[in-house]
C-alpha cells in the first residue's frame, strides 16, 4: 500500500508544480469572467516569460526531486507506524497537498478549492442556491465566523439561528479559522437534505445545536423601504449577480414614490463581485466617470468607467462600519470621492485587494490575490479602510439603531 500511496502523492505534487508555473506564464489567457473580464497582457509579457523558462524548469526539477524524496520518507513513516492504516483516504491526502501548498503562501485570501467547494462557491455568488439562507462574515484576525443576516422565512432563521450568532461547528467539526468559502460549501447541499450545526450565542453565553433542512433560496441582498419625510432606505448585504437587478428595482421604486434622499446601508456587508458593484455605481454616477481601477504586480492597470447616462440626482448617505469590506468599500469610496454621498458610521474594514478564481480543468480551482484596487482619487485603502465624513459609533446599550437614527437625522437636515 505504501508504494501505491507514494505514486499518488508524487503525481499530486507534480500537478501542483505544473499549475504553479502555468499561473506565472499564462495568467493573461485564463478565463477570468467569473469576477470580471480581463484582456490578455500581450506578447511583450509573453516573451519575458519565455526567456526565463529554462531556468524555471531547472529549479522546478530540483525542487520536485526534493519534495519527492521527503514525501517518500513521510509515506514510509505512515505506512510503518500509523495506527489507523485501513482508514486512510488517499484522495483526501492528495487534496490536502493542494490545499497545504497554497495555504503555505500565508495569505488569507488565496485559497485552493476542491471541485465540490468550487461548484458551491459559484452557486452562492449567483445569489440563488440550495442552503440554509444566511449571510456570514469572518474575522480574519480571529477566524471567527459570524451570522450577519439570517434571511427571514429562510431555513436557518426558522431553525432558530439569529444575527450575531457565532458559527462554531458544522457536522461536529469546529470551523473557527477555516476558510469561510470552504465552510459555506459544507453547509450547502441538495434541496431537502439536512446539515447539523452548532452556534454560540454571545448574548446568552450558550452553545446551541440545530439541524437545518436545506432549501433552494434566493439571497435577498437588497431590501428597501420609504421612511418618514420622503427618506428612502436601501440596505445592501452582499454584491452578488442578483444584487444588480434588486438594486435597480430599489432605486427605481423609491424614486417613483417621491424619495427626497437615499440612505445606502452597507454595514456588515463583506463585499462580493467587482462587476456587480461597478454596474451599481454606473446607475448612480455620470457616464465617463472612473469608478475604480486595479493594478497588478507588473504595474498593469485596469480601469472601470460608468457607461450609461443614469445619475443619482438626490442627496445620499452611505452608512458603513468595520465589517463593510471589499466591494462595499469600492462603492463607498467612489461616492465619497465624487462628493455624491456623505459617508457616516465607522471606518470600514480595509480590504483593497482583488482576487480572481482560476479553474484548474478538473473541477477544482484556486482563488488568488491578483491586484490592488484604487479609488477614483488614486487611494489604495488596503489595511486602512474608508474614513467616514461623519463618525457615528453604534450604541450597543440601546435597543434602537443609533447609527441609522443619526443617518436619518442628517438626511432630514440635508433635504430641508
Amino acid at each position: 500500500m505504501g508504494k501505491k500511496r507514494i505514486l499518488y502523492v508524487v503525481l499530486a505534487v507534480s500537478l501542483i508544480l505544473n499549475c504553479t508555473f502555468l499561473f506565472a506564464g499564462c495568467i493573461g489567457s485564463w478565463d477570468l469572467s467569473t469576477f470580471f473580464e480581463k484582456d490578455s497582457k500581450g506578447s511583450a509579457q509573453d516573451s519575458v516569460t519565455d526567456q526565463s523558462g529554462a531556468s524555471e524548469g531547472a529549479d522546478a526539477s530540483s525542487h520536485m526531486a526534493e519534495i519527492e524524496e521527503k514525501l517518500g520518507l513521510i509515506d514510509e513513516v505512515i505506512n510503518s507506524y500509523y495506527l489507523n492504516d485501513s482508514e486512510i483516504d488517499e484522495q483526501e491526502m492528495i487534496e490536502g497537498l493542494y490545499s497545504g501548498y497554497v495555504s503555505g503562501l500565508g495569505e488569507a485570501y488565496t485559497t485552493y478549492y476542491t471541485a465540490d467547494e468550487y461548484a458551491a462557491l459559484m452557486e452562492s455568488s449567483s445569489g440563488e442556491y440550495s442552503g440554509i439562507g444566511v449571510s456570514v462574515s469572518q474575522n480574519l484576525n480571529t477566524g471567527v465566523i459570524t451570522i450577519v443576516n439570517p434571511f427571514e422565512n429562510g431555513p436557518g432563521y426558522e431553525a432558530g439561528m439569529r444575527k450575531d450568532d457565532i458559527l462554531y461547528a458544522v457536522e461536529g467539526e469546529e470551523v473557527t479559522g477555516v476558510d469561510i468559502n470552504q465552510v459555506v460549501a459544507k453547509i450547502k447541499g441538495e434541496d431537502g437534505t439536512s446539515v447539523n450545526l452548532t452556534v454560540y450565542r454571545p448574548s446568552t453565553d450558550e452553545y446551541i445545536d440545530m439541524t437545518v433542512e436545506r432549501r433552494v433560496v434566493q439571497n435577498p441582498t437588497v431590501t428597501w423601504e420609504m421612511k418618514d419625510d420622503g427618506i428612502g432606505y436601501i440596505q445592501i448585504t452582499e454584491f452578488d449577480e442578483v444584487t444588480i437587478e434588486q438594486f435597480d428595482q430599489a432605486v427605481g421604486e423609491l424614486s417613483s414614490q417621491g424619495a427626497k434622499g437615499l440612505i445606502f446601508d452597507l454595514r456588515d456587508n463583506p463585499g462580493g463581485r467587482l462587476d456587480s458593484v461597478c454596474q451599481m455605481l454606473d446607475r448612480l454616477l455620470p457616464e465617463g466617470e472612473l469608478l475604480v481601477y486595479t493594478m497588478d504586480k507588473d504595474g498593469n492597470k485596469e480601469e472601470y468607467y460608468a457607461e450609461d447616462e443614469d445619475t443619482l440626482a438626490l442627496p445620499a448617505i452611505v452608512l458603513v462600519n468595520g465589517n463593510s469590506a471589499s466591494a462595499s468599500e469600492i462603492f463607498t469610496a467612489a461616492l465619497q470621492d465624487y462628493g455624491v454621498a456623505t459617508i457616516m458610521g465607522t471606518t470600514t474594514f480595509g480590504k483593497g485587494i482583488v482576487q480572481v478564481i482560476l479553474p484548474l480543468g478538473d473541477g477544482s480551482a484556486v482563488k488568488v490575490t491578483q491586484s490592488q484596487y484604487y479609488t477614483p482619487d488614486g487611494v489604495c485603502i488596503h489595511g486602512e479602510g474608508v474614513t467616514p465624513d461623519i463618525e457615528v459609533e453604534a450604541d450597543t446599550s440601546s435597543e434602537n439603531d443609533s447609527q441609522l437614527e443619526a443617518a436619518i437625522e442628517q438626511m432630514e437636515a440635508m433635504i430641508q
